[in-house]
């Protein structure tokens, strides 16, 4: 008789109904079964938050006598299919499969060698909408708070991008700039890209008229990036690193807004000096050396 093989996410806080259909009717049919979990590249995504570990665990609670394995999800549909047979043929070289899927998982995507078996979906059952359920609940529990480390030390160290503008008239011999509630220093207008943006050029002009209003200016034009040594992120793994960009002013009244308190026009020939009496913000000073040793004439 063949191992059953069901390939599978289970990226639910637990195993639903339709889980426990799906595993009880192929095991009634086999002696042996294997479950493959797909395993996402990414760590700890809203998508896929559990990690394998976590979800074997979940699995073999329920099912002890059920081998639990990884699989890695790849670009190429070819590769994941021959990844997939070099794994069961290699843990069991002796075994003969049978590979359980729904009619919208893996199935229409696999071109291995084994036998594929499409079952009909066991309810209604959402694994998005099982994972919403539980995405703003606390608990007072101990489980509950280390999970909550868990899934923090279990990622990647990341980077935010941000953006920077630096909006130029008369001749590039001016800057609009800004200043902050928490820190009343001249700085760079600009912000966090957002994953909706195209690009960080969309990314900054964006900004740009969130924090100064409707304002009607040229083209972004990259200049440099820097690490931000911000202070929300100074005693934290993952950092800030900004992009700037500078444009053409050619019309419109600025306004602050968004967490701007305030705007100005400043000359260009002025801002050493503003350096030098602390007047400019520390986090910045790196961004605007640049674009004094670029545009400043003497």
């Amino acid at each position: 008789m063949k191992t059953a093989v069901i390939i599978a996410r289970f990226q639910s806080p637990y195993l639903h109904e339709g889980h426990h259909s799906l595993i009880k009717q192929v095991m009634s049919n086999h002696n042996k079964l294997v479950i493959v979990l797909g395993v996402s590249p990414i760590k700890g995504s809203r998508k896929n938050p559990y990690d394998y570990y976590t979800r074997e665990k979940m699995i073999k609670k329920e099912y002890p006598e059920v081998i639990v394995l990884p699989i890695s999800d790849h670009p190429s549909d070819i590769t994941w299919s021959q990844n997939l047979d070099m794994m069961l043929s290699g843990v069991f070289p002796a075994e003969q499969f049978a590979l359980y899927g729904s009619r919208d998982s893996f199935i229409p995507y696999y071109s291995g060698k084994f036998e594929t078996v499409e079952l009909p979906e066991h309810g209604d059952y959402n694994a998005t909408e099982l994972r919403n359920q539980f995405a703003d609940k606390v608990y007072d529990s101990t489980d509950f708070r280390a999970g909550i480390l868990y899934a923090y030390h279990n990622q990647y160290t990341k980077v935010f991008p941000t953006v920077d503008i630096a909006l130029f008239r008369n001749n590039k011999t001016e800057l609009l700039l800004g200043k902050k509630a928490t820190n009343n220093k001249w700085r760079f207008v600009g912000g966090f890209a957002d994953p909706e943006d195209a690009n960080y050029e969309s990314a900054a002009a964006r900004e740009l008229k969130e924090e100064c209003g409707e304002l009607e200016f040229g083209g972004m034009s990259y200049e440099t990036s820097r690490k931000i040594n911000d202070w929300r992120y100074r005693s934290e793994a993952d950092k800030i690193i900004t992009l700037l960009f500078s444009c053409d002013y050619t019309a419109g009244e600025p306004k602050a807004q968004d967490d701007i308190i305030g705007l100005g026009w400043v000359k260009l020939s002025e801002i050493p000096q503003l350096i030098d009496t602390g007047q400019i913000s520390d986090e910045h000073l790196e961004l605007f050396q640049h674009i004094l040793n670029k545009y400043l004439k003497n």
